[in-house]
């Protein structure tokens, strides 16, 4: 036997890629996703129109985040950077396109450096340092005006219109964002979205939406039920109230004479009414069901003057029990158990062309409604992730009450004293730090060159402005210049800034460390005819 002949270590099919073409498919698979996005940036991106196999599977979208769970990937580095998006989606609630973004900006200087034998470890060191002197700058430049409620009220607003400014209702952003400053101010400073419940209604346009200080139910209150309760005592509920049928699958019932039958039918309506009378002896005057409530126990309902609404879906009627102080029951043997929901109002109030149900003075005070109008549904879908980035960046921001400058500014701040460090840092750890100061200055290349402008000529007055002195400096977008970005009013929360730079930071690490990718050999179907043979 030859001695030399390579030894099979890993199973069938299974493959392994190692050194430079392990990092070749990370870094292609890295950048390919963010010259995905990378055109949706800034307040000139562009949208992306996914389309799914369905009939009616067309989402239009500039949303980071909704693009990148769309996406179908294979590639291992790729899905790091999606992750990193819904990270930052669930922690912020905005900069899920700039978070990937800045990591693949990362990941093509990375691979210059890597291409003039700097090692991996070595790249790392020297983006290690970068990252807290950057923290460091942002920090120091961040503006805080939490003890000024009328400052803080319009930091709010700048970031809302900010945040807005990049997504389809940019040409509304001053009436959403009063909107969402309004409903989140609401909030006291909690981050819990639930109780904002937002609804699509087709018809008119973005214009048209408002909020509504309240809670909304789109259904309709029983037929001959009262139409307006006051001071209302509320029992919520998952009951099934059809008639009790037998509800066994394939079970059938012989009778020898249509008495028995008609025995059977008085039987299960006794039981209804037995079960309605139970219902109403809680001293309520408002029932909701998330079930049906077939006529027989409308009818009782309504000659007891109880208000009944039916089908109140399961989102719907959670929600209810946030806002009105409630609790779901399914049994009504112990109504001195059973805690009742209660609100000031209840009244059928008209949505565009459809009746809905408002509940006013609930005991959540928080509880609010914002009705989004529009043209299609594609618009209000898009609107209302505008608004849930928009609501999310806002709660968080309350808490976190520091705020930085946009349009670039605060990348070119970060850039520079990274390139100060650079300098007075020996070795081929500055060539690192210089290559992460490039990286986060192609955060305003970006934006300018999706607005159609000179990006060169941008970022270079920019940089120069910045070294001058002027630290205020940033992207006007709406006339392509360099001008002052706080008095423009273009603001982001500090907590979104400070989250793109270390998870993008900490993503691009993360890939550019490896050396080695090992594939699984895919796994066989088992031919179930193959056990009969023989």
């Amino acid at each position: 036997m030859n001695s030399l002949q390579p030894v099979q270590i890993l199973e069938n099919e299974a493959s392994e890629e190692k050194g430079e073409h392990a990092r070749l498919s990370s870094f292609v698979g890295a950048i390919a996703i963010t010259d995905l996005v990378k055109t949706t940036l800034g307040p000139k991106g562009m949208d992306k129109i996914l389309q799914s196999m369905g009939r009616d599977g067309i989402t239009v979208t500039n949303d980071g985040a909704t693009i990148l769970k769309a996406v179908y990937l294979d590639n291992p580095a790729a899905k790091i950077l999606v992750d990193i998006s819904k990270t930052q989606d669930d922690e912020v609630g905005d900069g899920t396109t700039s978070v990937c973004v800045l990591a693949g900006e990362l990941l093509r200087e990375g691979e210059k450096l890597m291409s003039q034998k700097i090692h991996p470890q070595t790249i790392i060191a020297g983006w290690r340092l970068a990252v807290d002197v950057a923290r460091k700058a942002l920090i120091d430049s961040a503006k805080d005006h939490k003890s000024d409620p009328v400052k803080f009220r319009e930091d709010l607003l700048n970031i809302a219109r900010t945040t807005l400014s990049s997504k389809i209702v940019t040409l509304e952003k001053d009436h959403f964002a009063n909107m969402v400053v309004d409903a989140v101010l609401r909030l006291k400073g909690s981050t819990n979205l639930d109780s904002i419940h937002i609804i699509k209604k087709l018809g008119g346009s973005l214009r048209d939406s408002y909020l509504d200080e309240g809670f909304i139910l789109e259904k309709r209150i029983g037929v001959g039920c009262p139409k307006r309760v006051e001071n209302a005592k509320i029992l919520l509920a998952n009951t099934a109230m059809d008639t009790d049928k037998i509800k066994i699958f394939g079970a059938r019932v012989k009778v020898s004479a249509m008495q028995d039958l008609n025995d059977i039918e008085e039987a299960e309506r006794a039981k209804m009414i037995d079960k309605c009378k139970r219902i109403v002896d809680h001293g309520i005057n408002v029932f909701i069901n998330r079930q049906l409530i077939y006529n027989l126990g409308e009818q009782y309902f309504a000659d007891h003057g109880v208000a009944s609404i039916e089908h109140a879906d399961f989102d719907g009627i959670e929600r209810l029990a946030l806002v009105t102080g409630g609790e779901i029951v399914s049994t009504f043997d112990n109504p001195e158990r059973v805690k009742l929901g209660t609100c000031k109002l209840i009244e059928e109030v008209m949505l565009g062309e459809d009746k809905a149900i408002r509940f006013s003075g609930v005991p959540l005070g928080e509880a609010c409604t914002i009705v989004l109008r529009g043209a299609s549904n594609h618009i209000l879908e898009e609107a209302e992730r505008s608004l849930h980035d928009a609501l999310c960046v806002l709660s968080q921001t309350v808490n976190e009450t520091r705020t930085v400058l946009g349009g670039g500014c605060s990348e070119t701040l970060m850039s520079k004293a990274i390139d100060e460090l650079a300098k007075t840092t020996p070795g081929k750890k500055a060539l690192a730090m210089e290559a992460f100061s490039r990286a986060l200055r192609q955060i305003p290349t970006i934006i300018a060159d999706n607005a159609g402008y000179d990006s060169s000529e941008l970022v270079t007055q920019l940089r120069a402005a910045h070294y001058r002195g002027e630290t205020t400096s940033g992207l006007n977008m709406k006339d392509g210049s360099v001008g002052d970005v706080q008095a423009l009013g273009i603001v982001e929360s500090f907590k979104v800034k400070q989250q793109i730079l270390v998870s993008a930071a900490e993503a691009a690490e993360m890939i550019i460390r490896v050396d080695d990718i090992l594939r699984a050999a895919p796994r066989k179907r088992e031919n179930p005819g193959m056990g009969m043979l023989g």
